[in-house]
């Protein structure tokens, strides 16, 4: 059968997590209802976690709770009240997204297992060092790594590594999706994605080209778990139990080397069929597709078929194996003993057996009674069998025997299992030891060294540009003013770390010593080179204690999530100088698979094609100077008209992607006049609050 690995199933409900349970999942993740990432599922309540978690372990199921949102500075207190009550339940581990979440359960509850939620982006060696660095014992890799990739991670980290095999695919890198957010308040990372992605957008070369066909990895299970990945994860808490027990039952089958109906998978939920192109690396327009009627349709003619796999009590799977030695002597009370695969054993008594006036009690007779553990978690493999001949004990005897016996083991194993949780230990933060500024100062973000001009130069703190544009400025030796050039990392570094860092230490022998990080992995590339660091929008912080989380990192400073609006950046602490967006076209989407490339190649972006259109006619212009292809919201964010509201802050960024060098000239000086925007913009999230 060769090694295994563990079947992870989303449970969203009640009947959702019977399904998993009963089709034989190794564990289930699932929310409270509090600060998880699938808010709108039924989920779970807080006060009843204990008594899922038993049931959980009664029937050899570990359980993984989903905190795995971005905590605002006022839900801390939730956060350590559900923290509490898992460290009291028992769970198996928590899922987390939040650097803050991160640094106060490392302090409260160390003997508390981490997630690093998949949202975190975590997709190379780098990341998953700096995780082992932070005390996390698992990590949810993002779901655009490919098999090599993978294998690569997992040879070299102590970490579990846990991937997704079957689900839903996001356009978008996890953690990095803003879509929802700005055209909608309602936050991926909040656990309330309303998918625009989902609706028909256009490039010249595909129809609903931000929208991807669901995952199925189920035939290249074998090849994941030979690449060393501990957990294979079912996604799904917005599904019905029919579709937790389909994929349940297909990746068991699958593991068991049995043959797997794909067919019937794909006929419960799919998006026009399947994918695996992130995991073959084929990364092409056979990745796209959409729910359509068919799909519906589809689902009518299995769901009964379905439901029988976790209402029908012959195909509960029995995951527990036990050992049972039983013993018959004359005079004394039969005697019953167990060891379960956990290592709990307990022994019962039960009636004196009779001297046998007609058929006495064999071995035959007693096992076939005291193995019927139908409607239990429980498989019994036989140890020893011992009956004195010449006796009888009825079977309502043995079978009191057995329920008394599975009974004691079900105390057994339901036992909590709790972790010490200490509120008095929060993390202490340090506040910057230095006065805010009368004024922010300017910081500049650039695509290309041609939008940069002198004055630009002159008039900001930092100024940030990619590896290669940078290395061009720089060809000729560090440029007047070239104190204050900062190197942008890549969004995502999938692959070429090494070549990468080799750049970066010339840029830093060249002269340049600040370095932009957006994602964990960048940050531990740029701190082996030994940059200054500044933090980027996209490491999604949000309360103080993530702000303390990336100080101890080494971060200099640190510009906040654009899903905080001001008010709630002026009320955090000061932990490190904080600054925020002021100008740019909002990223709403990080992706490996960029749809403009897909649908006609690179050269549509030489053509001045590279953009997807919205079903109003907008034009949503790609990206890909900074490692993967970004998504731009067609219209720009601009507060050089409010710069006195900004007051209180370190610093802003003007951010400048597709605009043209002149634009940009005109842009600057409009923004530093305090002008007016002459067209149609926005304010982002500034003035706004997420659901």
């Amino acid at each position: 059968m060769g090694k295994r690995a563990e079947i992870l199933a989303p449970a969203g409900s009640r009947q959702a997590l019977e399904a998993a349970v009963f089709c034989g999942a190794d564990a289930v993740y699932l929310g409270v209802d509090c600060l998880n990432a699938r808010r709108n599922a039924e989920n779970f309540t807080l006060e009843g976690l204990a008594q899922v978690v038993r049931n959980c372990h009664i029937q050899g199921v570990k359980v993984y709770l989903t905190l795995n949102i971005l905590v605002r500075e006022k839900e801390l207190g939730q956060l350590l009240e559900a923290a509490q009550e898992a460290c009291r339940a028992g769970v198996d581990g928590v899922i987390v997204q939040d650097m803050g979440a991160v640094s106060i359960l490392r302090s409260c509850c160390p003997g508390l297992r981490l997630s690093a939620s998949t949202q975190m982006a975590v997709h190379n060696l780098e990341g998953a060092k700096r995780l082992e660095d932070l005390g996390f014992s698992r990590v949810v890799l993002a779901r655009e790594c490919s098999r090599e990739e993978i294998a690569r991670i997992t040879a070299d980290t102590k970490l579990e590594v846990e991937v997704f095999v079957h689900g839903a695919l996001c356009m978008c890198v996890s953690g990095q999706c803003y879509m929802s957010s700005v055209l909608g308040q309602r936050s991926g990372n909040r656990g309330l994605c309303a998918q625009p992605c989902r609706l028909d957008f256009q490039t010249p070369g595909a129809s609903h080209a931000l929208s991807l066909k669901d995952l199925c990895l189920i035939p290249k299970m074998r090849e994941l778990i030979d690449a060393g990945v501990t957990s294979l994860k079912i996604e799904g808490r917005m599904k019905r139990p029919e579709y937790v027990a389909a994929a349940v039952t297909a990746c068991r089958k699958a593991m068991d080397g049995e043959p797997v109906d794909l067919d019937e998978l794909q006929a419960v939920f799919s998006r026009s069929g399947f994918t695996d192109g992130y995991f073959t690396a084929r990364r092409d327009l056979s990745m796209f597709g959409f729910r359509q009627k068919e799909d519906v349709t589809a689902a009518a003619g299995v769901l009964k078929k379905l439901e029988n796999l976790y209402t029908d009590p012959r195909k509960r799977i029995q995951k527990v194996e036990t050992e049972f030695s039983f013993a018959m002597k004359k005079g004394h009370p039969a005697f019953l003993s167990v060891l379960d695969e956990d290592g709990n054993s307990l022994c019962v008594e039960g009636d004196i057996p009779q001297q046998a006036t007609h058929k006495p009690t064999d071995q035959e007779r007693a096992m076939a009674s005291l193995s019927k553990t139908g409607g239990t978690p429980y498989h019994v493999k036989w140890n020893v069998c011992e009956i004195d001949p010449g006796l009888m004990l009825p079977a309502s005897s043995l079978n009191a025997l057995r329920r008394e016996a599975l009974a004691q083991l079900d105390q057994e194993r339901g036992q909590p299992r709790e972790i010490p949780f200490q509120r008095e230990k929060m993390p202490v933060l340090v506040k910057h030891p230095g006065e805010a500024r009368e004024k922010p100062a300017l910081r500049l973000w650039l695509d290309r060294q041609e939008q940069l001009t002198a004055r630009m130069l002159e008039q900001a703190e930092l100024v940030t540009l990619p590896v290669d544009q940078l290395e061009e400025l720089c060809a000729d030796g560090l440029p007047a003013g070239g104190e204050k050039l900062c190197v942008g990392l890549p969004r995502m570094m999938f692959e070429g770390q090494g070549k990468l860092k080799e750049r970066l230490e010339k840029l830093k022998e060249a002269g340049i010593r600040h370095a932009s990080a957006g994602n964990l992995g960048a940050i531990e590339l740029a701190s082996q080179v030994g940059f200054r660091l500044h933090g980027e929008p996209f490491l999604n912080a949000i309360n103080s204690y993530t702000l303390g989380a990336y100080q101890a990192q080494g971060l200099e400073d640190l510009c906040v999530s654009f899903e905080l609006n001001l008010e709630e950046t002026k009320a955090l602490q000061r932990i490190l100088p904080l600054g925020v967006l002021a100008y740019g076209a909002l990223p709403l989407m990080t992706m490996r698979n960029c749809p403009v490339k897909a649908g006609s190649g690179c050269a549509a972006c030489k053509r001045g094609e590279g953009f997807v259109t919205d079903r109003r006619g907008a034009k949503l212009f790609t990206s890909c100077t900074y490692g993967c292809a970004e998504l731009l919201n067609p219209i720009p964010l601009y507060m050089g008209d409010r710069l006195k509201e900004l007051t209180g802050l370190d610093f802003y960024v003007m951010r400048f992607t597709t605009e043209t060098p002149q634009a940009c000239r005109q842009i600057f000086q409009r923004f530093q006049a305090g002008e007016k925007w002459p067209g149609e913009f926005t304010r982002g999230l500034l003035y706004k609050e997420l659901l």
